[in-house]
């Protein structure tokens, strides 16, 4: 259940760059908009139901890694929108500092950094995309 709000954000954001020049302020609007009036607020709301440091059960779960996966790119789109959200936040910097998680998100690691220019000019070559 949790997943599938999770999925439908990071579909919104990650096809963002391949929206046209013409509608991207658009886009980045209703980003805004729902991330803050639809996805996250349900997301602290069950942080703050059931007062416990994870989304499921209490402990680190799959939910968790894509929950903090995506709120980082919420912030890379909009630093602010996290703003109001200060449950998330805890659970962004906890699972950010387990050491395996810390270490992958150390500058060097495997995690992809945003796209730019060339890459997205790759991604419209190869799905031929205009």
């Amino acid at each position: 259940m949790y997943t599938e709000g999770m999925v439908d954000l990071n579909e919104m954001i990650m096809v963002l760059p391949l929206c046209p020049p013409d509608q991207k302020d658009a886009k980045i609007t209703l980003i805004r908009e729902r991330t803050t009036d639809r996805y996250l607020p349900v997301f602290e709301k069950v942080l703050k139901s059931h007062g416990q440091d994870y989304l499921v059960g209490n402990k680190l779960s799959r939910a968790d890694i894509h929950l903090v996966e995506l709120l980082y790119y919420v912030e890379e789109l909009d630093s602010s929108l996290l703003a109001n959200f200060p449950l998330l936040k805890a659970l962004k910097t906890r699972v950010s500092n387990l050491p395996t998680v810390k270490k992958f998100l150390q500058p060097g690691s495997p995690r992809k950094p945003p796209l730019d220019e060339k890459s997205l000019e790759q991604v419209k070559k190869i799905f031929r995309i205009n």
